[in-house]
């Protein structure tokens, strides 16, 4: 199993490739949002315009500093343990 795990605009962008690849191949993959921006214009016209399905998790972590938003992370562990995905270069989830 795959986590394409994104929460900025950047990611949102640098992520599209890899999963119109995974949904090119069939392959067995999720989408897990940090949800750090909650604006439209921040992250929601990245998903439309970049035609990528919705997120099956979003974090709502909302902004602020690093520290604060990895300990609004509580749901991430459960994600963790029930797919046991592998996980790409990311500073939210390389706890694994």
């Amino acid at each position: 199993m795959i986590a394409a795990v994104l929460g900025t605009r950047p990611e949102i962008v640098k992520m599209s490739p890899i999963i119109r690849e995974c949904e090119a191949r069939s392959l067995d993959y999720f989408i897990l949002h940090s949800g750090q921006h909650y604006s439209y214009d921040m992250d929601r016209a990245f998903f439309e315009d970049l035609e990528l399905p919705e997120p099956k998790y979003n974090l709502d972590v909302g902004s602020g500093s690093h520290a604060g938003q990895t300990g609004q992370d509580p749901g991430q562990d459960d994600i963790r343990r029930s797919h046991n995905p592998s996980y790409g270069p990311t500073k939210r989830l390389n706890r694994v």
